[in-house]
C-alpha cells in the first residue's frame, strides 16, 4: 500500500506540567524535534514533512528563531513535529543564545530527534558540537544528511557523516522529498503511539497581534508558564506565527504569537522577503483565529499602526479585545484608566464593540480578566439566534422607532434571519434598499447587540429586496 503523509493542524505539542495536569499521559502526541546548525534546510524539511509552508524558508542563517509546532501523520500514526532555530552552541550573540535555549527545550521534551546536516558543506565543527550534545540527551537521534538531490547510490562524501557517531545516516532531499519516507519510517519505529484517540473539547484559537515590540511574546510566555517564545527589546524578534496549547481553569486555548504587523509600505521595498512572509503569516494567523487580542503598548499609547492592525481583525470578522499592555509601568492616578479608556474609545470608534482591558504581561496583572473576556467574546462571535426570536426583536425595534420614509414611501422590513456565525451575519428582506439607511441599520444592529449581549464581535448586516437572489 502506498504510504501517505498529511497535515493535521498546527497546535498541541508540549509536555509541560500545566498541560498534562489532570490529563492522561496518552493525551499528548509524541514529539519529534528537528535540530541542526543554521541553514542546513531544517525548515524546508519541516515544511515537507507536514505538507505546508509553515516555517519561513530563506538562504539566510537564523531565519527560524522560535520553536514551530505542527501535527503530522505517517502510516496512520500522528505525532507532533517541532522546527527549531539553528544551533550555534558556542555563540555569545543574544538572539543566537536564546535560539539555543529554545532548541534545548525542544530536545528536552522530544521522544525522537532528527539532526539535519548538509552534504554540500560536509561535517563542520558546529555539527560535531551538536552531535556531542545530542549524544548526552538519552533520546534516539536520527541523522539526516540533507540536500542529497540526486537519486541513486550515495556520493562518496555521504560516508563522512558516520564520523558524527550517530549511527546510519539517511539521505534526504527536503526540497524534492527524496528519502523522507525512509526517514519517517525510522522516526515512527522509535515512537510509542496510543491506540485510543480521545475527542478534543472546545478549543478557542486566540491570535495575539500588534505592532512590533508591544509584548506579544511576553504575554504568550506568561499565560503558558514557559519561555516558549523568544523575548527581546529588538523589534522583529518574532517572525513566524507560533502556536501553543494552554489549559487552565477558564478552558482550553490555542494561543498564536505573531510577528509584529508593519505598514505595507515598509514591507518588501528593500527586498526583505522574510519581513513580507512574517506579515503574511501574521495575517494568516488572524484568519484562523476565533479571537484576536490586539496588544497596545501602554507606555507609548495609541498609534496609527495600532488602528491598522485592529482593522485587519475587524475586516476578518474576528472577535476582538483591545489589551493595553505594560500597565504596571504607566504612571497613573485614580483618573488615568478612565481617561485612557475614553481616548481609546475615540481612537477605535470603528470597532466600538471591542472591550478594553488593561494588563501586564510582566506581572500577570488582570490576565484572569483577559481569559474571562476571551470566553465571552468567543461565545458572542459564534452566537446563533433563532429566526423567530430575531423577528420578535425586529418588531419591537420598529415599533419603538418607525422605519424611515421618502416621498411618502416607508421602509418595510419583512423579516430577518441569521445567515452565518463568526461573525454573526444577518439578512434583512425589505421593500427598498435605498430606504434602509445606514443609520437605521445601525439602530437595528444595536438593538440586537443589547438584547443578546454581543460583546467583542463585529456584526454584519446584509440587505435584500424581496424577490432578489444572492447576497450583497
Amino acid at each position: 500500500m502506498k504510504k501517505s503523509l498529511k497535515t493535521i493542524i498546527i497546535g498541541r505539542a508540549t509536555r509541560d506540567n500545566n498541560r498534562l495536569k489532570g490529563m492522561g499521559e496518552d493525551m499528548a502526541k509524541p514529539i519529534v524535534a528537528i535540530v541542526g546548525r543554521p541553514n542546513v534546510g531544517k525548515s524546508t524539511l519541516f515544511n515537507k514533512l507536514v505538507g505546508q509552508r509553515l516555517s519561513i524558508v530563506e538562504d539566510i542563517p537564523g531565519v527560524t528563531r522560535d520553536r514551530i509546532f505542527a501535527n503530522a501523520e505517517w502510516t496512520g500514526h500522528e505525532f507532533s513535529l517541532v522546527d527549531t532555530g539553528g544551533l550555534e552552541p558556542l555563540s555569545k550573540d543574544i538572539i543566537l543564545s536564546q535560539m539555543r535555549e529554545q532548541a534545548q527545550l525542544a530536545i528536552d521534551s522530544a521522544e525522537v530527534i532528527i539532526m539535519v546536516t548538509d552534504i554540500r558543506t560536509g561535517i563542520t565543527a558546529t555539527d560535531l558540537e551538536i552531535a556531542a550534545m545530542l549524544q548526552k540527551s538519552n533520546v534516539p537521534v536520527i541523522l539526516c544528511v540533507n540536500k542529497c538531490d540526486q537519486v541513486g547510490d550515495p556520493p562518496p562524501e555521504f560516508y563522512e557523516f558516520y564520523n558524527l557517531g550517530l549511527g546510519d545516516p539517511y539521505m534526504v532531499s527536503s526540497t524534492h522529498g527524496h528519502g523522507t519516507g525512509d526517514l519517517l519510517d525510522q522516526v515512527c519505529s522509535f515512537l510509542k503511539f496510543s491506540d485510543d484517540d480521545e475527542e478534543e473539547g472546545e478549543i478557542i484559537k486566540v491570535a495575539v497581534i500588534g505592532k512590533p515590540n508591544v509584548g506579544k511574546s511576553s504575554l504568550v510566555n506568561k499565560v503558558s508558564g514557559e519561555n516558549r517564545c523568544i523575548v527581546s527589546d529588538i523589534a522583529g524578534t518574532t517572525r513566524d506565527a507560533v502556536d501553543m496549547m494552554i489549559e487552565n481553569k477558564f478552558g482550553t486555548y490555542t494561543f498564536i504569537d505573531t510577528a509584529g504587523l508593519r505598514k505595507k509600505s515598509r514591507v518588501g521595498k528593500a527586498g526583505d522577503s522574510i519581513e513580507y512572509y512574517s506579515n503574511l503569516r501574521a495575517e494568516m494567523a488572524v484568519d484562523r483565529a476565533d479571537v484576536c487580542v490586539i496588544l497596545i503598548d501602554g507606555e507609548v499609547g495609541f498609534t496609527e499602526q495600532d488602528s491598522k492592525v485592529a482593522g485587519i481583525a475587524h475586516e476578518a470578522g474576528k472577535g476582538c479585545i483591545i489589551a493595553v499592555n505594560k500597565w504596571d509601568a504607566v504612571e497613573k492616578d485614580d483618573k488615568t484608566m478612565l481617561e485612557y479608556r475614553k481616548n481609546l474609545e475615540r481612537d477605535f470608534a470603528f470597532m466600538s464593540y471591542a472591550p478594553i482591558i488593561f494588563i501586564s504581561a510582566m506581572t500577570g496583572q488582570r490576565l484572569d480578566r483577559m481569559f474571562e473576556t476571551i470566553n465571552s467574546v468567543a461565545s458572542s462571535n459564534a452566537m446563533r439566534v433563532k429566526t423567530g426570536v430575531l423577528n420578535d426583536i425586529l418588531a419591537q425595534a420598529t415599533a419603538r422607532v418607525q422605519p424611515p420614509t421618502d416621498k411618502g414611501k416607508r421602509l418595510k422590513i419583512y423579516y430577518m434571519t441569521q445567515a452565518s456565525t463568526k461573525p454573526p451575519t444577518f439578512i434583512s428582506f425589505v421593500n427598498s434598499k435605498e430606504l434602509y439607511h445606514f443609520s437605521y441599520q445601525r439602530y437595528i444592529e444595536n438593538r440586537i447587540r443589547e438584547t443578546f449581549g454581543l460583546e467583542g464581535t463585529p456584526v454584519r448586516m446584509i440587505v435584500r429586496e424581496r424577490g432578489e437572489s444572492g447576497t450583497d
